[in-house]
């Protein structure tokens, strides 16, 4: 088996030269970054002859961003969004790589799923798409899906998730931790327990009562943290929490670590700023999965990212048909899109309350999530040698959120209207400019001309 962290050709180089002119590399020093033929060249004052100059005074430059839980509905589902649509918006959000949850239809439990998947992400060329592969059969919980396949397969997936359903078997995710052990593959979690959350609608608590709607109780989310993190140590395997929601769960995880488990976690820039309270309105775009928590929980979670107890920010981005979420709230689908906020909402939540720097926000958004996909040439330092996966931000900017003017499909974001910090002025991907001066790269419109595509992949 031909190990993906080894495949150094899984974006192939640029041909252009740029000179990034006064950027403050991760937040810090001003200085000039040269990118030649898909590669960092040179830092300080390097020559400018030939090269495209991009003024970028005022701005900060970051690895390109990496998502762990990216939700591109292709196939099957392409009245929600596409892979093309998806992976557009995650070049417009600063992202370099999304890795796609397996609950497409048909779900992505084989190697001609995931190998399907991967193909079109590489011919849209406008970020890296990294299969995520089912961990059971149609997530149906029954029985494993083809994980050696999977991971041997093209796509060569790392990470397997049921997102969207737990595994809630623990013989069944004793065993699936045990297969991805074998070729260092992760198992990332959706916890929660499906008994103690029937007919659930939102967060359990005053608010709940208030409303009258059937409460989701944060216990069922930390009672799966726990059994799995067990399981995990006495497997010798690695697991990943999807959106981690509550102040028990932080807890759960930071013991974890404390005694040595090899668990990671993610929270989604959602559960980061808003609260329970954004649900007394019915409005369906708060319905979410896992609900959308207390203000004590949002505290916690922030405090769990500044410590390094949560590793990652993961968007969980779902985006749906406009008549999946304009109807009455028990019966409107669960989830948010994120890709094209997550910057802004993290530069809002952590950045300026103090809490991370612009490097921190490098570690959670791109050279972690890049650590447990297992991207090595994305989620760099910028420093000369590293593949050019860089995100130029203007962290002064602030705009009002309209879904109406965004890449994704999905219109159901939860900050239409709200003004927001911070905006993404350039993407590169390998070297190209797949957004430049805040806009899609026009030019990049065929798979013909994308980096993904040109000179083809594996």
């Amino acid at each position: 088996m031909t190990d993906s962290v080894n495949d150094a050709s899984a974006l192939p180089a640029g041909s252009g030269r740029y000179l990034v002119r006064g950027a403050r590399l991760l937040g810090r020093d001003r200085t000039d970054l040269l990118i030649e033929d898909g590669v960092i060249t040179g830092t300080g004052t390097p020559s400018a002859a030939g090269a495209t100059v991009i003024d970028a005074d005022g701005l900060v430059a970051l690895p390109g961003f990496v998502d762990l839980h990216t939700h591109l509905r292709e196939p099957g589902r392409e009245d929600a969004e596409t892979v093309l649509t998806g992976s557009r918006a995650a070049a417009a959000g600063g992202f370099t790589a999304v890795h796609a949850m397996a609950n497409s239809d048909p779900v992505a439990d084989t190697a001609g799923v995931v190998e399907q998947v991967f193909t079109l992400g590489r011919d849209a060329g406008w970020t890296e798409v990294r299969p995520v592969g089912a961990v059971t059969v149609g997530l149906g919980g029954a029985r494993l899906a083809e994980l050696g396949a999977m991971a041997d397969s093209r796509a060569r997936v790392r990470v397997f998730s049921d997102d969207g359903m737990c595994v809630h078997d623990p013989v069944l995710m004793r065993r699936a931790l045990e297969y991805v052990k074998a070729f260092g593959g992760v198992v990332a979690q959706h916890a929660q327990e499906p008994r103690l959350t029937e007919g659930a609608q939102m967060n359990e608590g005053a608010v709940s009562a208030t409303l009258g709607l059937t409460g989701w109780p944060a216990v069922a989310e930390e009672a799966i943290i726990a059994r799995d993190v067990l399981l995990t140590e006495h497997v010798g395997s690695r697991l990943h929490v999807c959106h981690v929601s509550t102040a028990g769960s932080v807890e759960l995880i930071r013991w974890a670590k404390q005694r040595g488990i090899a668990v990671t976690a993610e929270v989604t820039p959602h559960h980061l700023m808003l609260t329970d309270e954004a649900v007394t309105g019915y409005d369906p775009v708060f319905k979410v999965n896992p609900p959308l928590r207390t203000a004590e929980d949002v505290a916690a979670l922030r405090a769990a990212v500044a410590d390094g107890t949560i590793d990652v920010i993961g968007t969980d981005h779902a985006p749906h048909p406009a008549q999946a979420k304009e109807c009455e709230w028990a019966e409107a689908a669960m989830g948010m899109t994120g890709l094209e906020t997550a910057l802004s909402v993290v530069q809002e939540a952590l950045v300026e309350t103090g809490m991370l720097d612009w490097a921190g926000v490098a570690r959670i958004m791109s050279q972690t999530p890049a650590r447990i996909g297992q991207l090595p040439w994305q989620g760099g330092s910028l420093v000369v040698g590293e593949r050019a996966n860089v995100t130029l931000v203007d962290p002064a900017a602030r705009r009002v959120i309209d879904p109406a003017a965004m890449a994704t499909k999905g219109r159901n974001n939860p900050f239409a209207g709200r003004e927001l910090p911070g905006r993404v002025i350039a993407t590169f991907l390998a070297g190209h400019p797949t957004v430049l001066d805040g806009e899609l790269n026009s030019s990049l419109t065929s798979p013909s001309t994308s980096p993904a595509s040109a000179g083809g992949t594996r």
